[in-house]
């Protein structure tokens, strides 16, 4: 049995507490020797009779680890006497950074510990919870190398780090009032509010209605109790859109149905957004006027504190920063930026070094890959190159992959704007440092003007890098499965080979094979990007019928406009070509009058699925034709169907309207999956993969499970990746990757 040796763990062992650990099993287990950090690798020397007992809990790690090998060699080096945690050296980066977690229940219950060490201290954190990605300069993670590093330890905190006994045992976050980040609450003009608790007086102002600009973890929020909404609203301009909440755990069950699955969600160190059903689909509609709502419940100190202050339950935290804009993290920015929105601002003086936005999850898929879950690492051979995935344009992210993992950073935003691009371009900077990755190979979106397009071209210009362009939703199939299957991307928008708008495509293959042999029938789109944001015009690029344009004139266009619309699709001026499932469902928004402007990314598709929650959808005829050697659903005849049905109806019956929603998402949904059952059974292939934006859609998502069950297939759907964009850069990776190993 043996008695010594050198054991090296690599994986996510940075950020984690597992030197405390280790020691805490040495100590339990009378082991000498010595613990190092070597980069993103712990290196440990030890000696002693229970030496195989040691090496089995080292194996398994604190909970926050994620151990990929555990390596054991004999040492000739002599052990001391005792065991001891050594300075950190710099060693290989072959792991991670963790990302940030929310505050644990110990922490919680020292804040509210009368007359306690951290007695309503807001920073307040341990070995196992509290900021780590958002702080973080360098690895190996030590205090110095952190935000942390301005804030020295006081000798009550220093004697409580240094004690192996204590659970903030070498905890770099580790802080109270005398030495750690202090909290300040200013008016909208920066005046400080003279008084004896910030954040008791920020909950009196929440209460009385104000709106306050929040300094979290990863960036700023704003925040207002739900009476404030519409104020809210009408500040920042989104008067349609939903806003998150942050709720008192014991209020949840009052307003939304939440399942033991949610909870666990809610409550798991993530502390995400979870997308929840409304008790009554009618009910706080100020917060949301869709049959959903996202919420989470308080995940640092300062929300727990300010919580048992709080007389409401709930509080709107939404994103200070503009939709698909990065989130602001600076205090001199964020006066500048929000002192229109915001009447008060509660700030603290810790750096945020790395911006990360909250995670946001539906029915266990994830919407926003971002604090608690990225960055990402995920285990995949790729090969032996070094490869960065830019992702694409909107609801971006990037990746990189090395020696066998893929990192995927935190959400980005929609790179179609400069200051975006600056963020993409840092967080592939910080990646990259934290990684110590040297790129072979840049891949990218097929759209040659998206901007990170050009990031890519620079980079692999400057660096003289393969660059890889992948197709959109190729990289949505890539992200999903690696093995042989019909895959099935809809979402809005995506480059096509051909140069057109696709959204509704059927692949069969293996990546990075993938062939296009189904799609949605393609449609005109009046006035490109117009027709987005007017779905009226979507819904005639579809039915270019006189009775629409008769509907449209009810509905206040002038005849001129009317006569614009019809010419510009009978000559096919500035109209695109597209197949996009959104654009389809966006118009179908249109024609039942749910939304005839969209004011938010996926707006219209949103409302039409939250009228379809209250109908009862039937079964409608499907038509398919075949060009090309590809297969075509109709959306035509499926709108044609609506519209009869719509006709039909006495006006302003809202139940007919429901129970046209609902059956033109199922009938859709219907004839998607039987594209991919078709190219199934023709490739004599089971597995069915399915991906896109569109897949959130709970209704659409199950249909098409549904349908491919009963004809015996397997359909796949990545849990760990979104179903949206966010899996894009990821995606791109692994066709690049399994495209380079094709290629050798």
């Amino acid at each position: 049995m043996q008695k010594t040796g050198k054991i090296t763990v690599r994986g996510i062992v940075q950020g984690v507490g597992f030197r405390p650990f280790v020691y805490a099993q040495a100590c339990a287990l009378g082991i000498a020797g010595t613990v190092k950090n070597l980069g993103s690798e712990v290196e440990i020397f030890a000696r002693g009779e229970q030496f195989e007992l040691f090496l089995a809990a080292v194996s398994r790690g604190p909970p926050l680890s994620r151990i990929d090998s555990v390596e054991v060699t004999t040492s000739l080096q002599e052990i001391p006497e005792g065991f001891f945690i050594l300075q950190s050296g710099t060693g290989s980066m072959t792991g991670m950074i963790p990302p940030d977690v929310a505050i644990c229940g110990e922490c919680i219950t020292d804040i509210f510990q009368k007359n306690g060490r951290y007695e309503n201290y807001w920073a307040t954190s341990c070995v196992n919870c509290g900021p780590r990605y958002s702080i973080i300069n360098e690895i190996p993670y030590d205090r110095e190398r952190t935000s942390m590093a301005e804030f020295p330890l006081c000798p009550v905190c220093h004697k409580e780090y240094q004690d192996p006994g204590c659970r903030r045992h070498h905890a770099q976050t580790i802080a109270c009032s005398t030495c750690g980040p202090e909290i300040e609450l200013s008016d909208n003009l920066g005046n400080k509010i003279e008084g004896l608790d910030p954040i008791r007086e920020s909950a009196e102002l929440l209460d009385a209605g104000r709106i306050l600009a929040m300094r979290g973890i990863g960036g700023f929020h704003l925040a207002c109790i739900e009476e404030s909404a519409d104020e809210l609203k009408r500040r920042l301009g989104r008067i349609e859109q939903p806003f998150a909440i942050m709720v008192r755990p014991d209020y949840i069950d009052r307003l939304a149905t939440v399942s033991w699955e949610e909870r666990e969600r809610l409550e798991s160190p993530v502390h995400p957004i979870v997308v929840v059903k409304k008790r009554d689909p009618t009910a706080h509609a100020a917060i949301s006027n869709l049959h959903t709502i996202g919420c989470m419940l308080p995940y640092t100190g300062l929300h727990h504190l300010l919580f048992s202050y709080l007389k409401h339950p709930l509080l709107i935290m939404t994103s200070a920063n503009m939709p698909g804009y990065p989130m602001i993290t600076d205090i001199d920015q964020a006066m500048a930026k929000l002192n229109r929105d915001a009447d008060f601002f509660l700030t603290h003086n810790r750096k945020i070094v790395n911006r990360c936005d909250d995670s946001v999850l539906r029915d266990g898929y994830i919407i926003r890959l971002s604090r608690g879950i990225a960055p990402k690492r995920t285990a995949i051979d790729l090969g032996k190159h070094c490869i960065l995935g830019v992702g694409p344009e909107l609801n971006a992210n990037a990746t990189i992959y090395k020696n066998g993992f893929a990192i995927t950073s935190p959400h980005v935003g929609n790179v179609r704007n400069p200051p975006t691009l600056e963020y993409l371009q840092e967080t592939v900077r910080n990646l990259q440092r934290l990684l110590g990755a040297k790129f072979d190979m840049v891949a990218h979106d097929l759209h040659p003007r998206f901007l990170s397009t050009r990031f890519a071209r620079e980079i692999a210009s400057d660096h003289g890098l393969e660059l890889i362009p992948v197709q959109h939703h190729r990289a949505h199939i890539a992200a999903t499965t690696t093995g042989s299957c019909v895959g099935i991307a809809i979402d809005g928008v995506g480059y096509g080979d051909d140069g057109t708008i696709w959204g509704c495509e059927i692949f069969s293959g293996q990546v990075p094979d993938l062939r296009r042999v189904a799609h949605l029938e393609p449609s005109a789109m009046p006035g490109g990007d117009l027709a987005t944001r007017f779905p009226e015009r979507m819904l005639y690029g579809i039915l270019p019928d006189n009775r629409i344009l008769s509907l449209l004139g009810t509905r206040g266009w002038s005849d001129v406009e009317l006569g614009v619309l019809q010419k510009q699709v009978l000559r096919g001026f500035n109209v695109m070509s597209t197949t996009s499932t959104g654009r389809v469902l966006d118009a179908a928004a249109a024609l039942l009058g749910i939304c005839r402007e969209r004011t938010y990314d996926g707006e219209p598709a949103m409302k039409l699925e939250s009228a379809a929650a209250g109908g009862h959808p039937e079964r409608w005829d499907l038509q398919f034709t075949t060009l090309n050697g590809c297969e075509i659903l109709s959306s035509r005849s499926l709108m044609q169907t609506a519209f009869a049905r719509l006709q039909a109806a006495r006006e302003g019956d809202m139940r007919v309207i429901h129970n046209i929603a609902a059956s033109f998402q199922y009938n859709l949904a219907r004839g998607i999956a039987q594209l991919a059952i078709h190219a199934a059974d023709r490739e004599g292939i089971k597995k069915i993969a399915l991906s896109g934006g569109v897949a959130y859609n709970h209704a659409i998502r199950e249909t098409i499970c549904q349908e491919i069950t009963a004809h015996s297939g397997e359909c796949v759907i990545n849990a760990d990746y979104p179903l949206g964009d966010g899996c894009v850069s990821f995606g791109q990776c692994v066709y690049a990757g399994k495209l380079r190993e094709q290629r050798n």
